[in-house]
């Protein structure tokens, strides 16, 4: 018999299913191959990926054969298996939900070429890999305590040094990326799979530019949800042939690794890292599960320290390390100083921050941060000034460029007929400025200087050496060669305005990760912030900030220092729910009323109960939907119905609003 899980939405099945193995697919059948199996409650077969294989039937009724094996290439591994299954478990979701992120769709011209591979061109590519060496000597890049991290299996958090560098090809990546590739060529070197978990693409180049001078090319992986369907699946088949170095986006931490020497993230304070898919779960929650079911080491990488690694440190489950020299970067905070010169005014940059700029534009690059792109990201009525909003969403006005057609920030409908509701007037202003009128404005206050846009709309990920003025969008900075040679950080009174939890930690993580690109005697200039988020970056005291933080978080019992889950439905549907999962440690906020009828509670929870609490609220999914498909076939909808509760553990979007 063949224990299988179903590729099915239904929580009711979201479990494993014994099937009986014909004698005609007896030899094909075997743990984590593709088949096809009947589903009698809806009369059809459906996909599903064999777990395990058993001669003891635990299912009290006759079986249903397997009816085909689509593929023989085992694409579930083991170890995939098991942290999907306790991931979905974590979050109350369902595993086959889990198994989509990590096992690509079977793209049959890619199987059918690994599978006719000449046996001696894979056995050179292992013996490619195996003579991989650790490096003799840790360079500046990486602290001394990183090798005895990777090496024991040991975790960490690790504050990375600040600068860029150059590689023997001649590409300039932040020191970061050179650290990270050090780390993984250790684990590689130890014989385990190391996989590196970035938040996009331009973290990703950066850190495989670092590889390639480390470790041959037979040996990195780019798991890139990105990618083609081709590109992903031969991934897959790459990681399953053995050791080698997995370099992608949040997806990458579920990759196969049957020894795991190494799982590392950057930046995991960067929203990219939560999966916006069903069951949700952070990068950093998966990768802190699989560490704990297979060993190796764990490394948690980055300029600034988020909240949730911060308890882990206290808590002794990670140690803190450091580089061998303590950064200072030069940060200037300006906070309440105006500009002089008019053009400079109109760019907000005050003067002491235009000093530093004009010097600097002398021997290279200067990076201005903005907060938004585009041309105004708001509007204004011209007459009364209030805020022009959309007639069909209610969403803020934006203009992409000067005289550029007005739309939607929100739903991007364009809006030529805007009327003011409060006094009928129909001309607008331009509200703040975005990247575009930045870079319109600095010229202005810097005639005769090269300009250079970078954002979502204009990507750019290199800049030479030359004098620039380079204005870039927050987490689109490109790296100049040799490093910028001024760094000013503008509009950081908007994105401290901002309604956030998380507001003070993604502010110093875009900040940080800025100050980072800087030469080493580079200065910073903070523009408009005071207080302790600009002692925290003059210092280079992040981490300290972090505790601070989450010391605050504790008597408010907001997250991390508890666990919260969000339940969406209607209402008598999360008054049920909510009445299930009532006990000591746990308190609930709302709920309160959403659209289309449905209301929404915060569920804040104690970790000692966070395990009984998604298992209680998986079983009432399971409920819910056991019942909603039990009405008798002329009550059912057609189509898939979605089970009427919703759960969203870890969930920090109601904070941000």
């Amino acid at each position: 018999m063949a224990r299988v899980l179903l590729d099915s939405p239904l929580p009711q099945l979201d479990r494993l299913l014994e099937y009986r193995i014909p004698p005609q697919l007896a030899d094909a059948v075997a743990p984590g191959v593709r088949v096809r199996a009947p589903l009698r409650t809806v009369g059809r077969t459906v996909d599903a990926l064999v777990v395990e294989l058993t001669d003891q039937q635990e299912f009290p009724g006759p079986l249903s054969d397997l009816e085909d094996v689509v593929s023989p290439v085992p694409v579930l591994r083991p170890e995939v298996w098991t942290l999907a299954r306790g991931v979905a478990t974590r979050a109350a979701g369902s595993a086959s939900d889990v198994l989509r992120l990590a096992v690509p769709k079977r793209q049959a011209r890619v199987e059918k070429a690994w599978l006719e591979r000449d046996p001696e061109e894979v056995e050179r590519m292992r013996a490619v890999v195996r003579a991989v060496s650790a490096p003799a000597v840790i360079t500046q890049h990486a602290p001394e305590t990183l090798d005895a991290v990777v090496r024991g299996g040991r975790r960490a958090a690790l504050q990375a040094l600040t600068g860029v560098t150059k590689t023997p090809a001649g590409d300039w990546v932040g020191r970061w990326a050179v650290t990270l590739a050090e780390a993984a060529r250790m684990a590689l070197a130890e014989g385990g799979t190391a996989i590196l978990a970035l938040p996009d693409y331009r973290d990703i180049d950066q850190l495989l530019a670092a590889l390639t001078a480390l470790v041959p090319e037979e040996a990195i992986v780019r798991w890139d949800a990105a990618g083609t369907p081709s590109q992903r699946f031969r991934a897959l088949l790459r990681a399953i042939d053995g050791p080698c170095i997995v370099v992608g986006t949040r997806s990458a931490v579920y990759a196969p690794a049957e020894k795991l020497g190494l799982v590392a993230l950057w930046d995991d304070g960067d929203p990219l890292h939560r999966e916006p898919h069903a069951p949700y779960v952070h990068t950093r929650d998966a990768a802190l599960l699989r560490q704990q079911q297979q060993g190796g080491a764990l490394l948690f990488a980055g300029h600034v320290r988020s909240t949730e690694v911060q308890r882990l440190v206290e808590l002794d489950y990670l140690e803190a390390i450091g580089p061998a020299r303590t950064p200072r970067p030069s940060v200037l905070p300006s906070a309440n100083l105006t500009a002089r010169d008019e053009l400079a005014e109109r760019a907000r940059i005050p003067s002491s921050a235009w000093r530093t700029a004009r010097e600097a534009l002398r021997k290279g690059p200067v990076l201005f941060q903005v907060a938004r792109p585009g041309f105004a990201p708001g509007l204004a009525c011209a007459d009364c000034g209030s805020a022009a909003r959309c007639r069909h969403c209610g969403g803020p006005l934006q203009q992409r460029g000067r005289g550029g057609a007005v739309s939607c920030l929100w739903c991007g409908v364009p809006d030529s007929q805007w009327q003011c509701a409060q006094c009928d007037g129909v001309k607008l202003r331009p509200r703040g400025s975005g990247s575009v009128r930045t870079a319109e404005d600095l010229g202005r206050a810097f005639p005769g200087e090269r300009v250079i846009v970078a954002d979502g709309e204009h990507p750019v990920q290199h800049v030479d050496d030359k004098p620039a003025l380079v204005i870039a969008t927050r987490g689109a900075e490109p790296i100049a060669a040799g490093g910028y040679r001024a760094v000013v950080l503008l509009d950081g009174e908007r994105m401290v305005a901002r309604e956030s939890l998380h507001v003070g930690e993604d502010c110093l993580r875009w900040w940080a990760d800025a100050t980072a690109l800087a030469a080493d005697d580079a200065p910073t200039v903070l523009v408009g912030v005071g207080g302790a988020l600009a002692s925290a970056l003059s210092t280079w005291r992040l981490a300290d900030y972090a505790r601070d933080e989450l010391a605050d978080r504790r008597p408010l019992r907001f997250p991390p220092a508890v666990r919260a889950a969000t339940l969406l439905g209607p209402p008598d549907v999360v008054t049920a729910a909510l009445d299930r999962i009532q006990r000591p440690g746990l308190d609930v906020l709302g709920p309160l009323p959403q659209p289309e009828g449905l209301v929404r509670a915060i569920v804040r929870l104690d970790y000692g109960i966070a395990a009984e609490v998604a298992a209680e609220l998986r079983a009432e999914m399971i409920r819910l939907s056991s019942t909603r498909r039990s009405a008798r076939p002329d009550q059912r909808k057609r189509g898939r119905q979605p089970v009427p509760l919703r759960v969203i553990f870890d969930d920090s979007t109601p904070f941000d609003e």
